[in-house]
């Protein structure tokens, strides 16, 4: 994705050894839900995200790109998201034409990270989700859902410079 994208906002809570814990504000995404869960899906899904941002909406409206793309898988079907640019408010984003598109308003939440370079091929993240888990509850805390990849590069970019992340919500007792 090359330029400078705008990212979620987040606070570090914590660093432990191999992720970090991180509080995000609150956010808006666009998500699309497909059957099955593979590469095909995938693609599908992030065309018709990316449809809605170029345009694809009841007023024909570009929307910034923003970093990352998520995807997780829940109850055998793949999601994907794009959050949207934090000027936009629920209410001033345009209205998906796209009826499998549609806007999320998140909650702040509370998310352990591990970070890795190069491809993400579904048995490297699952091992990598796996780590994440393991490393997460060895330290007291509680996953609250499966765990999400966050892709922050695209296609076009060599794989030893690809920035990405397992993400895992969690319950966290920390206070700010």
């Amino acid at each position: 994705m090359g330029e400078q994208l705008e990212e979620p906002k987040y606070e570090l809570l914590s660093k432990y050894d191999g992720f970090d814990l991180r509080r995000y504000a609150p956010s808006i995404q666009a998500r699309v839900k497909t059957d099955g869960v593979g590469r095909r899906q995938s693609i599908g899904g992030f065309r018709r995200i990316a449809g809605y941002i170029f345009g694809g909406n009841a007023s024909q409206t570009s929307i910034a790109m923003t970093a990352p793309v998520e995807t997780w898988n829940e109850a055998g079907s793949e999601w994907m998201a794009f959050t949207m640019p934090s000027a936009y408010s629920l209410e001033a984003l345009p209205v998906p034409i796209d009826d499998g598109v549609f806007l999320y308003e998140c909650e702040g939440r509370d998310v352990a990270v591990l970070s890795f370079t190069g491809r993400f091929p579904p048995r490297k993240t699952e091992k990598m989700a796996g780590r994440l888990k393991t490393m997460v509850e060895q330290q007291g805390l509680s996953p609250t859902q499966e765990p999400i990849l966050a892709v922050y590069d695209g296609p076009m970019t060599l794989p030893f410079k690809r920035r990405n992340e397992i993400l895992l919500p969690v319950k966290s007792e920390i206070k700010v």
